[in-house]
């Protein structure tokens, strides 16, 4: 049987942001993706989920943000509420940034703030802020079709922290770009985490990057999605070039690739 939802005082006591008990998600062809899946995420928090294509990561990722229900299982959320002036307790990057072409910058962070009818004088304060927090302020009324890879996803992630969510989620957002701009991207990213204090779940194929990033590494085995392992990333911080090119970094990515191993040879046989 299911462990009954947390109440929100529950949740607080805990500090926790998420947690799933027992998750299993079933599609109606008979496809088991995921679970039984156990997580605890605590608020403030950077975990990745790091496993093989079809593993359920994200899956996972939008059964926290309500975009599913699970099969069976509880998931529990932080319970700040949504908000008339657009606020909203999570906030989701996709892998493709699904700009709007024919809007401007400005007008692709202000969409959700525009669904939810907020008024238009706090609404440009905080596209503005959003903007500044992901370098983009010079940029606000170009067009999609006039920006790299990396500035669209900028946009994608400021459309995001315009909601002024509790918890981000990020399923693969840096997967297309070149190595270079991956990097500088990672490194904003964590400044943010750092200055803003949310809660991250990073989702993501590469070790080298779920390292570079996370307090917290979750391994997820081959379809369906469990967790095979987890390993807490103890660097010092703030993590810069000097970590990503340590031994201490070295040897984390040499633990984690071999906890991964064994789900690559498992989505080989299935």
């Amino acid at each position: 049987m299911a462990e009954p939802a947390l109440s929100e005082m529950e949740f607080d006591a805990a500090g926790l942001a998420v947690r799933l008990r027992a998750v299993t998600k079933a599609y109606d062809n008979g496809v088991t993706a995921l679970g039984p899946l156990d997580l605890d995420v605590a608020k403030g928090e950077f975990v990745s989920l790091l496993g093989p294509s079809g593993c359920g990561k994200s899956t996972a990722l939008r059964l926290i943000a309500g975009l599913a229900t699970p099969s069976f299982g509880t998931v529990n959320v932080s319970h700040r509420a949504a908000r008339a002036d657009g606020r909203h307790p999570i906030g989701f990057v996709f892998q493709e940034p699904t700009l709007m072409p024919w809007a401007s910058v400005r007008e692709n962070v202000r969409l959700p703030l525009k669904l939810a009818h907020a008024a238009a004088v706090d609404a440009d304060r905080r596209i503005d802020e959003a903007l500044a927090q992901v370098g983009l302020n010079e940029f606000a009324e170009a067009y999609p079709r006039e920006l790299s890879g990396g500035m669209k996803m900028r946009v994608s992630l400021a459309r995001a922290l315009v909601t002024d969510p509790d918890i981000l989620l990020l399923d693969e957002p840096f997967a297309a770009l070149d190595e270079i701009t991956r990097f500088r991207l990672n490194n904003d990213l964590l400044d943010l985490w750092r200055k803003l204090g949310k809660t991250i779940i990073f989702v993501t194929h590469s070790v080298f990057e779920s390292v570079y990033l996370s307090q917290r590494v979750l391994v997820m085995t081959a379809r369906p999605g469990r967790l095979a392992g987890e390993f807490r990333i103890a660097a010092a911080e703030p993590r810069d070039e000097a970590f990503r090119t340590s031994a201490e970094y070295a040897g984390y990515c040499r633990e984690v690739s071999g906890a991964l191993a064994p789900s690559y040879a498992g989505q080989r046989s299935a």
